[in-house]
């Protein structure tokens, strides 16, 4: 091979590479512009993101207080509501750079079948912190402030704690505020991209409906373990990720069994459905584990 051989061949691995700096570039300027507006009104957004607390704490009667622990807290707490707001706000852009850059690449059916789980993609994760948010955090702070009510319980009582000071009332540090909300909040977003990634998964012909029914028990074990990783470390936040996230599970194998239906039907249409059923021995592990057709 000669130089010129080797250049020419290498010139569009240049090209992509050149492509993929662009795109990143772009990304880092929306990230970076999105990130200065967000830090700029992180009061606002700090005053909603306490409001579910708020709302728990005006039902007992009690003031809405967060105290600063360390002196460099308030800081921390802007920077972070900067960090999480700016990547929120420059999501859009980043999701549609990405496209730009892998969409030649793909074919126009490839095309129709990926866009579509693009866009809910970002839907489904506005929806998990929209519930995290307005359901799961004012359940979760009730409870964990209904512990206050059984130690002034106790107190009054009698005890060891009869000598403390008449009452226990919650007094919470902002940034440990904020990071049990956001990690809430991230953590019911990313979890509701399961059915937008099993789904696609599925449409792929990479999993099938029949193969998630078969590791039901497994899935629950991982989704266990995911919710013991990216949640506060105490059992009822556990268990509520849990019971919201697991459905979603459910929902993935409707939608990959309906995919199936709707591939079944197009291909008996077309005269190349084959039931594994109706083959021998020998010919069915060439139609692939778990699956139920093939072309002919």
């Amino acid at each position: 091979m000669t130089t010129d051989d080797i250049d020419d061949s290498s010139a569009p691995l240049i090209e992509h590479l050149a492509e993929l700096r662009n795109r990143i570039l772009y990304s880092l300027g929306a990230f970076t512009a999105a990130f200065l507006v967000a830090w700029y009104f992180w009061k606002p957004v700090f005053n909603l993101l306490s409001a579910p607390l708020c709302t728990v704490l005006a039902e007992r009667g009690q003031q809405c207080q967060l105290v600063l622990i360390k002196m460099q807290e308030g800081f921390f707490v802007s920077m972070k509501i900067g960090l999480w707001g700016g990547f929120a706000l420059a999501f859009p852009v980043i999701a549609y750079q990405m496209w730009r850059f892998v969409a030649p690449g793909l074919y126009r059916s490839e095309k129709r079948a990926f866009l579509p789980f693009l866009l809910a993609s970002p839907l489904m994760f506005a929806l998990g912190g929209a519930v995290a948010y307005l359901v799961i955090l004012p359940w979760a702070f009730d409870f964990f402030l209904s512990y206050q009510d059984s130690f002034k319980a106790a107190m009054e009582e009698g005890g060891p704690l009869a000598a403390a000071p008449a009452g226990v009332v919650f007094q919470g540090s902002m940034e440990s505020y904020l990071s049990l909300t956001m990690s809430f909040v991230l953590a019911f977003g990313l979890c509701f991209q399961m059915p937008v990634l099993l789904s696609l998964m599925g449409r792929a012909g990479l999993i099938s409906s029949r193969g998630l029914k078969a590791t039901r028990k497994y899935a629950i074990i991982g989704i266990l373990v995911v919710a013991a990783t990216v949640t506060p470390p105490d059992v009822m936040s556990q268990l509520i990720l849990f019971i919201v996230i697991y459905p979603l599970y459910e929902v993935s194998i409707f939608l990959i069994a309906r995919f199936e239906r709707d591939r079944e039907a197009r291909m008996r249409a077309e005269g190349t459905w084959v039931d594994i059923d109706d083959l021998d021995e020998e010919e069915a592990p060439e139609a692939g584990p778990g699956q139920a057709s093939g072309k002919a």
